[in-house]
């Protein structure tokens, strides 16, 4: 079977130095790297279903090609990797922006070691305080601080306007179909079998909230 690649034209607006906008036209292909790939296992085993590829191979393709395209935009705004979902997630809490380690474990799917790790670097920025949990001695408390609300809020609107420009190729109404489609998979997605679960030690523990706790 003889893969052919089709071609297409995508005009981009930019905005020059003066203030001005230009066109630019950019030659694309129709096809990507994971066609060949289907293409190649259909040719060698056309017994196998390939169809499941289009979608996880490009799914993971795209998370190291967006996580490319976000760094440089983190960085440039001062931020650390790793800074900004923390940031974040205390920014988005509203006042008085406090959360329990717990919550970054949950939210950001980060093992205990892994969050320990970022808030010590964010506390030694001065970005957020760690405090005994007046409710529960046993317990820490972690709060943005002013420095570290100004920097979230700064960095939002660069990060959101980066996000903009990586689904630029979609139309409004072709984003809010893939954000469904993947909203979808993500509430269906079976549990990982055992043997595809990480050593014990490593595994991120389960969190469960406490009546009253802000989120």
């Amino acid at each position: 079977m003889l893969l052919l690649t089709k071609l297409s034209l995508k005009i981009f607006r930019l905005r020059t130095r003066s203030g001005s906008w230009r066109a630019t036209v950019q030659l694309m292909a129709d096809t990507d790297g994971v066609d060949v790939i289907i293409e190649q296992w259909q040719r060698e085993r056309p017994d196998l279903d390939t169809s499941p590829i289009g979608v996880i191979g490009r799914i993971s393709r795209l998370a190291r090609e967006i996580e490319r395209r976000l760094e440089p935009v983190y960085a440039a705004s001062g931020l650390e990797p790793g800074w900004y979902d923390v940031l974040a997630t205390l920014r988005r809490a509203g006042p008085p922006y406090r959360l329990h380690p717990a919550d970054f474990a949950a939210t950001l799917m980060l093992t205990s070691s892994g969050t320990t790790k970022r808030l010590d670097r964010l506390e030694a920025a001065g970005h957020i305080t760690r405090e005994p949990d007046p409710s529960d001695r046993r317990a820490v408390l972690i709060t943005l601080t002013p420095q570290g609300r100004s920097l979230v809020d700064k960095a939002s609107g660069k990060h959101m306007a980066n996000e903009q420009r990586i689904l630029s190729g979609l139309t409004k109404a072709e984003q809010r179909q893939l954000a469904g489609l993947l909203r979808k998979l993500r509430i269906t997605l079976p549990p990982p079998q055992e043997d595809e679960l990480p050593p014990p030690g490593r595994r991120a523990q389960p969190h469960t909230r406490r009546p009253g706790r802000s989120k």
